[in-house]
């Protein structure tokens, strides 16, 4: 069976590829990564940390999930991260998704923070999100 982690990831995955509007101010392709691409140019995102912790009832075993997307925006591009971000908030806020071997109860965006990196200049926009999952039966 696959992780509720890995699960969510796919299905989120899934749906943002789906998005037309998320993927053109993407630069025309959805550039959503588990690790930052080499040599690529923002905008891009990825998938920050997650923590999963014990959800279970009595009658069925399930997760919590706390998870970030992270989108990754030019020098200056405080705008088009924050638009990106808000899409992706659009998208999979509040959202029905398919699992494989899960079942998606809730799925929440909790936090947007828009920050810049002091190394880089990047502007870094994290969404953080909360969701419940249970195994499927």
């Amino acid at each position: 069976m696959t992780s509720p982690v890995l699960a969510l990831r796919r299905a989120i995955l899934d749906a943002a590829a789906l998005d037309a509007d998320l993927c053109a101010l993407m630069g025309g392709a959805l550039r959503l990564y588990d690790e930052p691409p080499r040599g690529s140019e923002p905008v891009y995102a990825l998938f920050s940390d997650v923590r999963a912790t014990d959800w279970s009832t009595d009658h069925d075993r399930g997760h919590e999930q706390d998870l970030g997307i992270v989108v990754w925006s030019e020098r200056g591009g405080a705008r088009m991260a924050l638009a990106v971000a808000e899409r992706f908030d659009a998208i999979l806020d509040q959202v029905s998704l398919a699992l494989d071997g899960h079942r998606l109860i809730n799925l929440r965006v909790t936090e947007l923070v828009s920050e810049r990196d002091k190394d880089t200049q990047l502007t870094r926009v994290t969404l953080r999100l909360r969701a419940v999952t249970e195994v499927a039966r």
